[in-house]
């Protein structure tokens, strides 16, 4: 801690003595550290589908768009364009315009001359996601909506290779700085994506082609960050980039928004970014993230672990040991769902006759999802009757479904029922024709996955269904996943776009595998409803489709549908201008400062 202290009060002085010489548009001596829970998997924007890899790669890259950092509800802005999209009056043609001037950070694939973006890179960027090689995770963004894209995945899937340089109807460069996209239908949720890392950010051409499959480990963006040191998963390091071009804080809270607006007073007009390093650490266990942010050697508590509400927000109150070291508390409902998915190909949990949607809906009436509220999570969230959150798009808060139902004798019954019985007196039930019934769970070795394990252990045992756990680290797991090797497993989803369709798109049939159905689950209504909803306006017709997918989700129980989270963050008062962006993924360091002035000696 004395170390600590020194080194934070010799760049306070570094920076007194510099006061007199004209700021640059980040301070180096302003550092703003804090941590993960789970570690990176990639610094390709288009590889990648977690949350935690997407805020790093929004830090050094540029999409089209981007959210106002204040509004609330969520407001789309120009980011590298000149202006919003042109959308065509029949919803098909988005016509975006660059703005001239944005460049790539140095980096030797350009030779040692600036590279400009152009609209060229926003072309190949989404190119990228159809090619086969890159089993892009966002791919069903693309994939038979952008017009031509079936035709050329088709050509690329035949010859395992991906021609970037032949046409593609819907993706037309029409000069320098202009590019228009034609869409096969008007899909309205679209826009969306111009604003998803994943799926547009712009990589350079260059890049790609002189890293090769070692492009995740060379992240060179236009965004405000570069990185400047990696020890994967453990320190990841961000320097502010020298040639990020000139932008200034800006934002539009609504009238009456207090935290909005008093950001917006504080920060108005500053040059972004203002922070001139920023340091992510990986702590997977949440005793030791508390206790770093505690010590003060994390500036931010994001998403503080729920385990430690009773003590550090007692009745989400911030305690007063806390108050009066100026912490400051943010606590938001996310729009994020928690939810365990069945392997709808496993030959145990998977299938569709009957017998085999009794066993997940017994398994679903088993589990005490009340209990993971109150014990686990220490009451910082509410159960979830759909398969998409609250505040999103679609989301009709009078709607109620048997999501969340908890019945043993139920279970028990429809266990009963459908031949899943105790045949040997050991206590565990058997299959139908008599083999072994053993249910494997996936889950990491951190501290709140045991205790959720426990859970699920006792869930199952109060129903006779012997449950083991497949333990590994969450980098792992995802790729076992994408594989379609887990038989089970309980995962959290943060909204990529403010619309229901970010998680239903994600129960659609043909995106089973990599590209997001995690449970493979297919099922030809479901499908058919998804088609009809997707190319629909926000309203009441979109909303009745989107309630009767989410009956058959209940219905046929692909998916434990669990919780909705209260995210709570904490951080120092010497921490400037911090608000959790209402899309978790979404990077806010550019828009924080870093009070030198109020630093501990």
């Amino acid at each position: 801690m004395i170390a600590f202290r020194a080194l934070r009060a010799a760049a306070l002085a570094t920076a007194l003595l510099a006061a007199s010489l004209p700021a640059p548009a980040a301070d180096r001596n302003k550092v703003f550290r804090y941590a993960f829970p789970i570690a990176e998997t990639s610094f390709d924007p288009q590889k990648i589908s977690d949350l935690y890899s997407n805020i790093l790669n929004s830090a050094m890259f540029d999409a089209p768009l981007k959210y106002d950092y204040l509004a609330r509800p969520l407001k789309l802005k120009p980011n590298t364009l000149a202006a919003l999209p042109e959308i065509s009056a029949d919803g098909l043609t988005y016509t975006l315009r660059v703005k001239p001037g944005i460049f790539f950070a140095d980096d030797p694939a350009f030779g040692g001359q600036k590279r400009e973006l152009v609209a060229e890179d926003y072309a190949y960027s989404i190119k990228r996601l159809m090619d086969p090689k890159l089993a892009a995770p966002l791919l069903a963004e693309v994939e038979g909506i952008i017009a031509g894209s079936d035709e050329a995945l088709a050509k690329a899937r035949k010859a395992n290779r991906f021609d970037y340089d032949a046409p593609i109807e819907g993706l037309k460069v029409l000069d320098r700085y202009t590019l228009q996209i034609r869409l096969t239908k008007p899909y309205y949720v679209f826009i969306y994506n111009l604003a998803d890392c994943r799926v547009s950010c712009a990589v350079a051409r260059e890049v790609v082609e002189r890293y090769g499959d070692d492009i995740g480990s060379h992240p060179v963006g236009t965004g405000p960050y570069r990185l400047g040191y990696w020890k994967r998963s453990s320190k990841i390091v961000f320097e502010a980039n020298p040639g990020f071009r000139e932008e200034f804080f800006d934002g539009e809270p609504r009238a009456g928004d207090a935290e909005g607006e008093a950001i917006l007073a504080t920060q108005k007009g500053k040059r972004l970014p203002q922070v001139g390093r920023v340091e992510v650490y990986i702590v997977e266990e949440t005793q030791p993230r508390w206790l770093a942010f505690l010590n003060e050697e994390h500036d931010l508590l994001f998403e503080a672990p729920s385990e430690f509400a009773n003590t550090g927000w007692p009745g989400n109150q911030l305690a007063a040991n806390l108050r009066r070291r100026g912490i400051q508390m943010g606590q938001v409902p996310g729009l994020d769902l928690t939810f365990a998915y069945f392997n709808m190909e496993d030959p145990l949990v998977g299938g569709y006759t009957p017998e085999k949607v009794a066993l997940r809906r017994a398994i679903s009436l088993a589990y005490n999802t009340k209990d993971e509220i109150a014990i686990v999570r220490k009451g910082q969230a509410i159960p979830a009757h759909t398969p998409y959150s609250p505040g999103v798009a679609g989301y009709d808060p009078d709607f109620r479904t048997t999501a969340n139902e908890y019945s043993v004798a139920k279970a028990r019954a429809l266990l009963d029922m459908y031949g899943y019985l105790d045949r040997d007196g050991d206590g565990y039930r058997e299959q139908p024709d008599g083999r072994p019934l053993v249910l494997e769970n996936a889950s990491t070795p951190s501290a709140r996955d045991q205790q959720i394990d426990e859970l699920w252990k006792r869930s199952m045992d109060d129903v006779g269904l012997r449950m083991t756990f497949k333990k590994a680290k969450w980098p792992d797991l995802l790729k076992e996943s994408n594989a379609g090797k887990l038989m089970m497993w309980q995962l959290g989803g943060a909204a990529s776009s403010p619309d229901a369709d970010t998680w239903l798109s994600v129960l659609y049939g043909p995106n089973s595998g990599f590209k997001g159905n995690r449970a493979r689950f297919r099922l030809d209504a479901y499908d058919r409803l998804y088609e009809q909803a997707r190319v629909l306006p926000d309203g009441p017709e979109r909303t009745r489709l989107y309630q009767e997918m989410t009956r058959l989700v209940v219905a046929y129980a692909p998916w434990k549908v669990n919780t909705h989270r209260i995210l709570t963050d904490l951080w120092y008062p010497w921490v400037v201008g911090y608000r959790r962006p209402a899309v978790q993924s979404n990077n806010f360091w550019k828009y924080i400062d870093i009070d030198l002035a109020k630093l501990p000696r």
